[in-house]
C-alpha cells in the first residue's frame, strides 16, 4: 500500500454550518479550531449548500486555521478550478459524482486527493485516476442514514483488500472503532457525529 507521509489515522469530515451568515461561519470556525486544538489532523471540509464564492470564503479561513495547526484539509463543495489553484495547500475530496467525472488526478502530487466510494468499481475508478486515499461507507448504521443498506466489516474488509490505496472506514464510526477497522483492511476511520 502506497501511504502519503504522515497521512493521520482519523479523518474529520465537518457539517454543515448553520448557514453562510457571518455569525453562522464564525461560530464553525471556532468549532474548527476547538477540533484542531484536541489534535486533528486530517479535515475535509464538506459543504454542499454553499455557493461557490460563500464557499470560497470559508475555504480560505478554513485553510488558515488548519496551516496554523499543521493540519491538511481537503475540500469538498462547489469550487472552480481557478479557486482550488489558488488555495495550494488543499486538497480536494471528490464526491460520487466528481469521482465519476474524472478522468485523472485532479491536483498535482503532493496536495491530497481523496474520493467517496462505495463499491468495488468506485474503488478501481479512484485507484485509477490516482487519489491518495478513500472512504469506503457505509460500514455501519448511521444517524444521517437511517434504514439505509450498510456494508458491515466483512464486505468492506474484502473491498478494501481489493485495492492498493489507504481504505477508510466511513458511516456509523466513532474513535472507539480505529482497532476494529485496521482488522478489516482499513487504514483508518473517518466520520462526522464523534468527530466534530
Amino acid at each position: 500500500m502506497n501511504v502519503p507521509p504522515a497521512l493521520p489515522r482519523r479523518y474529520v469530515v465537518t457539517p454543515e454550518p448553520a448557514s453562510a451568515s457571518d455569525a453562522d461561519c464564525a461560530t464553525f470556525l471556532e468549532h474548527l479550531s476547538a477540533v484542531l486544538a484536541r489534535g486533528e489532523m486530517l479535515v475535509q471540509l464538506r459543504i454542499k449548500s454553499f455557493d461557490e464564492e460563500a464557499f470560497f470564503r470559508i475555504a480560505q479561513h478554513a485553510l488558515a486555521r488548519c496551516d496554523a495547526a499543521g493540519a491538511t484539509l481537503l475540500l469538498n463543495g462547489k469550487i472552480a478550478d481557478a479557486a482550488l489553484a489558488s488555495l495550494p495547500r488543499a486538497g480536494r475530496h471528490l464526491d460520487g459524482t466528481a469521482l465519476h467525472a474524472a478522468t485523472r488526478r485532479p491536483l498535482p502530487a503532493g496536495r491530497l486527493v481523496c474520493a467517496a466510494c462505495h463499491t468495488l468499481d468506485d474503488l478501481r475508478r479512484a485507484e485509477r485516476i490516482g487519489v491518495d486515499f478513500v472512504t469506503l461507507s457505509p460500514v455501519l448504521p448511521t444517524l444521517s442514514h437511517p434504514g439505509a443498506p450498510t456494508l458491515g466489516w466483512e464486505r468492506f474488509a474484502t473491498l478494501a483488500a481489493q485495492v492498493a490505496v489507504p481504505v477508510y472506514a466511513l458511516g456509523g464510526m466513532t474513535r472507539a472503532h480505529l482497532d476494529d477497522a485496521r482488522r478489516h483492511h482499513a487504514y483508518g476511520i473517518a466520520g462526522i457525529r464523534d468527530f466534530w
